[in-house]
Protein backbone atom coordinates (compact mmCIF):
# COMPACT_ATOMS: atom_id res chain seq x y z
CA UNK A 1 0.00 0.00 0.00
CA UNK A 2 2.83 2.55 -0.77
CA UNK A 3 1.54 5.56 -2.00
CA UNK A 4 2.76 9.03 -2.52
CA UNK A 5 1.47 12.23 -0.92
CA UNK A 6 2.07 15.63 -2.58
CA UNK A 7 4.32 16.76 1.15
CA UNK A 8 6.75 13.75 -0.44
CA UNK A 9 5.61 11.48 2.20
CA UNK A 10 5.65 8.15 1.53
CA UNK A 11 2.87 5.92 3.51
CA UNK A 12 3.60 2.77 3.74
CA UNK A 13 0.76 1.51 6.07
CA UNK A 14 -3.37 2.97 7.04
CA UNK A 15 -5.39 2.42 9.69
CA UNK A 16 -8.63 2.48 8.40
CA UNK A 17 -10.57 0.88 11.33
CA UNK A 18 -9.50 3.46 13.54
CA UNK A 19 -11.62 6.56 12.20
CA UNK A 20 -14.30 3.88 12.52
CA UNK A 21 -13.96 3.07 16.00
CA UNK A 22 -12.56 6.20 17.52
CA UNK A 23 -13.34 10.25 18.10
CA UNK A 24 -9.87 11.94 16.80
CA UNK A 25 -9.00 14.68 19.23
CA UNK A 26 -5.18 15.19 18.49
CA UNK A 27 -3.07 13.78 15.90
CA UNK A 28 0.78 13.92 17.02
CA UNK A 29 3.81 12.40 14.77
CA UNK A 30 6.24 10.55 16.46
CA UNK A 31 9.81 8.18 15.46
CA UNK A 32 9.78 4.35 15.91
CA UNK A 33 12.86 2.60 17.23
CA UNK A 34 13.31 -0.18 14.45
CA UNK A 35 15.89 -2.95 14.24
CA UNK A 36 17.74 -3.04 10.46
CA UNK A 37 15.60 -6.45 9.32
CA UNK A 38 12.64 -4.44 10.71
CA UNK A 39 13.27 -1.36 8.68
CA UNK A 40 14.16 -3.93 5.58
CA UNK A 41 10.38 -5.59 5.93
CA UNK A 42 8.80 -2.17 5.83
CA UNK A 43 10.43 -1.06 3.08
CA UNK A 44 8.96 -4.00 1.18
CA UNK A 45 5.50 -2.69 2.37
CA UNK A 46 4.89 -5.88 4.71
CA UNK A 47 3.45 -3.89 8.08
CA UNK A 48 -0.06 -4.34 9.82
CA UNK A 49 -1.19 -1.24 12.32
CA UNK A 50 -4.74 -2.12 12.21
CA UNK A 51 -5.07 -3.87 15.81
CA UNK A 52 -2.40 -1.67 17.33
CA UNK A 53 -2.23 0.47 20.13
CA UNK A 54 0.33 2.70 22.39
CA UNK A 55 0.91 2.48 26.00
CA UNK A 56 3.19 3.99 28.61
CA UNK A 57 5.74 2.21 30.35
CA UNK A 58 8.23 3.92 32.26
CA UNK A 59 7.87 7.40 31.43
CA UNK A 60 7.99 6.70 27.78
CA UNK A 61 5.22 5.81 24.85
CA UNK A 62 5.30 2.15 22.97
CA UNK A 63 3.66 0.75 20.62
CA UNK A 64 1.55 -2.58 21.21
CA UNK A 65 0.58 -5.26 18.82
CA UNK A 66 2.09 -3.91 15.42
CA UNK A 67 2.94 -6.75 13.45
CA UNK A 68 6.03 -6.85 11.19
CA UNK A 69 6.72 -9.88 9.57
CA UNK A 70 10.29 -11.44 9.96
CA UNK A 71 12.33 -9.95 6.86
CA UNK A 72 13.12 -13.19 4.63
CA UNK A 73 16.85 -12.72 3.95
CA UNK A 74 17.89 -11.63 7.28
CA UNK A 75 20.22 -13.85 9.08
CA UNK A 76 19.45 -16.80 12.13
CA UNK A 77 19.34 -13.39 14.14
CA UNK A 78 15.59 -12.02 13.27
CA UNK A 79 13.01 -9.45 15.08
CA UNK A 80 10.09 -10.64 16.82
CA UNK A 81 7.26 -9.57 15.03
CA UNK A 82 4.75 -8.69 17.45
CA UNK A 83 7.66 -7.09 19.95
CA UNK A 84 6.98 -3.96 21.50
CA UNK A 85 8.09 -0.61 19.86
CA UNK A 86 9.37 2.46 21.02
CA UNK A 87 8.20 5.73 20.04
CA UNK A 88 10.26 8.82 19.92
CA UNK A 89 8.68 11.75 21.60
CA UNK A 90 9.81 14.86 23.57
CA UNK A 91 9.44 14.47 27.93
CA UNK A 92 6.79 17.49 27.02
CA UNK A 93 4.35 15.47 24.90
CA UNK A 94 4.46 12.30 26.83
CA UNK A 95 3.94 14.15 29.54
CA UNK A 96 0.82 15.85 28.18
CA UNK A 97 -0.08 12.30 26.73
CA UNK A 98 -0.01 10.42 29.98
CA UNK A 99 -2.00 13.10 31.36
CA UNK A 100 -4.77 12.66 28.83
CA UNK A 101 -4.91 8.78 29.38
CA UNK A 102 -4.98 9.02 33.04
CA UNK A 103 -7.42 11.73 33.26
CA UNK A 104 -9.78 12.15 30.12
CA UNK A 105 -10.24 8.19 29.45
CA UNK A 106 -8.17 8.20 26.03
CA UNK A 107 -5.99 6.15 24.00
CA UNK A 108 -3.43 6.56 21.82
CA UNK A 109 -4.11 5.00 18.50
CA UNK A 110 -1.60 4.57 15.23
CA UNK A 111 -3.46 5.73 12.08
CA UNK A 112 -0.80 5.43 9.54
CA UNK A 113 2.99 4.53 9.15
CA UNK A 114 5.08 6.33 6.38
CA UNK A 115 8.22 7.65 4.99
CA UNK A 116 9.49 11.14 6.14
CA UNK A 117 13.19 12.09 4.82
CA UNK A 118 14.21 8.04 4.76
CA UNK A 119 13.29 8.19 8.45
CA UNK A 120 9.72 5.62 9.57
CA UNK A 121 7.47 7.94 10.92
CA UNK A 122 3.96 6.98 12.80
CA UNK A 123 0.83 9.01 13.40
CA UNK A 124 -0.38 9.09 16.81
CA UNK A 125 -4.07 10.01 17.41
CA UNK A 126 -5.29 10.77 20.75
CA UNK A 127 -8.37 9.27 20.69
CA UNK A 128 -11.92 8.57 22.16
CA UNK A 129 -13.68 5.24 21.30
CA UNK A 130 -17.22 5.75 19.72
CA UNK A 131 -20.10 4.03 20.69
CA UNK A 132 -22.09 1.67 18.88
CA UNK A 133 -24.85 4.27 17.79
CA UNK A 134 -21.59 6.56 17.07
CA UNK A 135 -20.91 3.73 14.08
CA UNK A 136 -24.36 3.54 13.06
CA UNK A 137 -24.89 7.27 12.69
CA UNK A 138 -21.10 7.25 11.04
CA UNK A 139 -22.04 4.64 8.18
CA UNK A 140 -25.24 6.13 7.85
CA UNK A 141 -23.75 9.70 6.84
CA UNK A 142 -21.32 7.70 4.57
CA UNK A 143 -24.10 5.65 3.00
CA UNK A 144 -25.93 9.03 2.58
CA UNK A 145 -22.85 10.91 0.70
CA UNK A 146 -22.29 7.66 -1.49
CA UNK A 147 -26.15 7.46 -3.17
CA UNK A 148 -25.89 11.64 -2.89
CA UNK A 149 -22.82 11.32 -5.28
CA UNK A 150 -24.60 8.75 -7.51
CA UNK A 151 -27.54 10.43 -7.96
CA UNK A 152 -25.55 13.84 -8.73
CA UNK A 153 -23.40 12.08 -11.08
CA UNK A 154 -26.02 10.48 -13.33
CA UNK A 155 -27.25 13.83 -13.17
CA UNK A 156 -30.53 13.80 -11.18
Amino acid sequence: MKSKTKSGLKIIAFNRKASFNYFFNELLEAGIVLKGSEIKSIRSGKINIAESYAVEKNNEIYLINSHIPHYQQASYINHNPYAERKLLLNKKEINKLIGRMNEDGFTLVPTKMYFKKGKVKIEIAVAKGKKLYDKRQTKKTRDWNREKARYFRKGG
